[in-house]
């Protein structure tokens, strides 16, 4: 069986003009969702671990951006374009409501990764939605 026939089979895998989501500058993108799903798990366990008695809504959003970064590195590494379109698209209106809501005033020990908009993590949270719908767009279907 050729790796082609193989992709062909897989169930829940999208096929695009371009190949699978996944490759090319795709695997740069779960990468990059990979590292902030770690950064992002790492910085919620600490913070729900030792200190959520102090903020609780701010670490529990932290524990939801690692969710939201895990599901998009799943959504991106198995090619499930709907799922990574809608994952993203929470991602950055959570960037948005939180980055509006939360000033650089918070406490470094009471941010999140999405507090003025992603700043402490070079505001990649508010650019990586956009990257990543150009790269889904750029890889759809063309019938």
């Amino acid at each position: 069986m050729t790796e082609q026939e193989s992709r062909q089979e897989r169930p829940g895998v999208v096929r695009t003009g371009a190949g699978l989501l996944n490759r090319n500058f795709g695997r740069i993108l779960v990468f990059v969702y990979g590292v902030l799903a770690l950064s992002a798990t790492g910085r919620a366990v600490v913070q729900i671990a030792t200190k959520f008695d102090k903020a609780p809504l701010q670490y529990s959003l932290s524990a939801f951006a690692a969710i939201v970064y895990i599901l998009a590195t799943w959504a991106l590494g198995t090619s499930r374009k709907a799922m990574a379109v809608a994952v993203v698209t929470v991602e950055f209106f959570a960037v948005l409501v939180i980055g509006a809501t939360n000033s650089r005033s918070v406490d470094l020990d009471r941010q999140t990764v999405w507090t003025d908009f992603g700043h402490s993590y070079g505001y990649v949270p508010l650019l990586l939605p956009f990257v990543v719908v150009w790269w889904l767009w750029f890889n759809r279907e063309r019938n």
